[in-house]
């Protein structure tokens, strides 16, 4: 058997109606996982698991729209897709918000409660709700897309840098708690990827050059390229892999 085969196992993906949640969605069907696509519309959760079931077969894909702002929302996810599937798997806990750009020091409180509610405190709620079944089935895998934003400062998206460094310390906390019960709980650290959140960078052509001149591979990156991470930690080519944030970013950390 492959090390990245996922027949037989069930994904729920956030954020999975475009970007990088919907190439990470797509990459897991290809390895033979069923995958639950959720976004907040669920007209557009049901185009992209069309696609999936019109590729591997009825029943490979479902659409259940939530919002990571309700816990009420996201429990009826989670309940939705054990409903379905039976059990759940894998987590790749991908979708996010910034509702704010500009220095640190003006935020308003509302919206960097906004920022650290959906950012972090929604992949809390969701850890909780399918950790348990998990824990006690003794596998599972939990995937948190955090940023290279939570590496560095910014004058511009300060905040959102802040709950993705929070990010990585949740995935780091939860895997010493669950480790013991072969629960695997990382993150993923995309640089600047080619998705509607860096839409100003990538249409400027100006602006893109100067993003592509910093980056050593000299491009910016696409959804599909943190689609393989996505994989590989839920696999069992990443079996021994927990509580790590793996850096995607062409080499602009470096």
């Amino acid at each position: 058997m492959s090390l990245f085969d996922l027949t037989g196992k069930v994904a729920i993906v956030t954020g999975s109606s475009r970007g990088i949640g919907k190439a990470s969605a797509e990459a897991l069907a290809d390895q033979g996982a069923r995958v639950v696509i959720s976004s907040r519309n669920q007209d557009a959760c049901e185009a992209v698991a069309a696609a999936i079931n019109a590729k591997h077969g009825d029943g490979a894909a479902i659409a259940v729209a939530a919002s990571i702002s309700s816990r009420p929302a996201l429990q009826a996810l989670v309940d939705e897709t054990r409903r379905v599937f039976g059990g759940i798997d894998i987590l790749v806990c991908n979708a996010a918000s910034n509702p704010y750009y500009g220095p640190l020091a003006d935020i308003a409180d509302d919206q960097f409660r906004k920022i650290l509610d959906n950012n972090v405190l929604s992949n809390h709620w969701l850890i909780q709700m399918v950790a348990p079944e998990m824990r006690a089935r003794g596998d599972g895998s939990i995937v948190i897309v955090s940023s290279i934003g939570g590496l560095r400062g910014s004058p511009v998206i300060g905040a959102y840098n802040v709950s993705k460094a929070a990010d990585f310390q949740l995935a780091r906390n939860y895997a010493v708690e669950y480790g013991p019960d072969n629960v695997r709980v990382n993150c993923i650290a995309p640089g600047l990827i080619k998705t509607d959140f860096a839409r100003a960078l990538w249409e400027d052509p100006a602006a893109e050059a100067r993003v592509n001149k910093g980056t050593p591979l000299r491009r910016l990156g696409e959804p599909e390229d943190i689609a393989g991470a996505v994989v590989f930690l839920a696999s069992a080519a990443g079996r021994y892999m927990t509580g790590q944030a793996m850096v995607i970013d062409g080499g602009v950390t470096i």
